[in-house]
């Protein structure tokens, strides 16, 4: 009689039995690229809408890179449309020679109805839009966009002092657990 050797189950997946999530990807499929964490510092969120945008191939490929910066990006109405300013998507290196303007400002996708009531509040005093995260939700590219306001300094220094205040509590807790 021939023994067979036992067989150890594999870690890893087999085929058909669906993939494993990414480390930053979480359960509904969603992959972050970048959060702009200035815009909580210097702006009241009043509002959160997701909308798309519309990229080229190979904006889409350095996106997927991180090569992304949105330092001093907005949205802006132009006619009856919205658009994202001052985004700026690095060049994709394996690109040919005409490769996409970094700077160019993309066209967002909402429904007209979206873009109407957008439209009514901006108008209002003080608020604008302002890009907070960019992602890939079931492979399509999204941007978060917040309706903002600009803090005043007091606010700041409110949140510094807040962030300061939760920093000591953290040190004490860990200096109590160690002794």
């Amino acid at each position: 009689m021939v023994r067979r050797p036992s067989v150890t189950p594999s870690p890893w997946p087999r085929r058909g039995e669906g993939r494993q999530l990414s480390k930053v990807e979480d359960k509904d499929g969603v992959k972050v690229v970048v959060r702009n964490r200035r815009a909580t510092f210097l702006y009241e969120i009043l509002d959160r809408i997701e909308v798309g945008i519309v990229l080229v191939g190979t904006e889409v490929k350095s996106l997927r890179s991180g090569k992304i910066s949105l330092a001093d990006a907005y949205a802006a109405l132009h006619g009856q449309e919205l658009f994202l300013h001052n985004l700026h998507i690095g060049a994709y290196d394996k690109a040919s020679a005409d490769a996409h303007d970094p700077l160019r400002r993309r066209k967002l996708l909402l429904h007209r109805r979206e873009i109407r009531r957008l439209m009514v509040k901006i108008q209002e005093r003080g608020l604008t839009l302002v890009p907070l995260q960019i992602y890939f939700r079931q492979g399509r590219a999204k941007v978060e966009l917040g309706l903002v306001r600009g803090k005043k300094k007091y606010d700041k220094r409110e949140a510094i002092a807040k962030r300061d205040l939760k920093r000591d509590l953290e040190r004490a807790r860990g200096r109590g657990e160690r002794e």
